[in-house]
């Protein structure tokens, strides 16, 4: 069977495949933007764990918790009380690693480390890693953000 006729002209299929090229890049520069200005989750105000959790840890040692969507660490002072740091490396928002043999926090992304209280020691991170105030309140331990 022969067409006499094409339904589209091969001006408007190549207008329409440069129109949804045109709309796909426009997209991908768009959604980070939109990302930006409208975060997808908010960072919570407070995260409350079970004391019991954290209350049998070794001293100076971590547990790690979900801070939102980022990762976090509480960690046991030798005294019993608790800190707790934002484990995401300052410089690009790249996940942390603690390194127990070495007692620093490891940054993967472009070699970044902090020492065990979150403070930046070597490599490109430009600031420490963000503390979160902890505290024991009753049966749970209530961490916030700091200041």
């Amino acid at each position: 069977m022969k067409i006499n006729h094409s339904l589209f002209t091969r001006r408007v299929f190549l207008n329409g495949l440069l129109g949804g090229w045109l709309a796909g890049l426009a997209s991908a520069f768009i959604s980070p933007f939109l990302k930006y200005v409208f975060p997808p989750v908010q960072e919570p105000d407070k995260v409350t764990l079970p004391l019991a959790d954290v209350q049998g840890l070794p001293a100076d040692t971590f547990k790690a918790f979900a801070w939102g969507n980022k990762p976090a660490l509480v960690k046991k002072m030798a005294d019993g009380s608790f800190f707790a740091l934002i484990a995401v490396c300052t410089h690009l928002d790249c996940n942390v690693t603690y390194v127990p043999a070495q007692k620093r926090f490891y940054c993967a992304c472009h070699g970044g480390w902090y020492d065990e209280n979150g403070r930046n020691i070597a490599g490109p991170p430009p600031a420490p890693l963000r503390r979160l105030a902890a505290a024991a309140e009753g049966d749970t331990l209530v961490i916030r953000k700091q200041g």
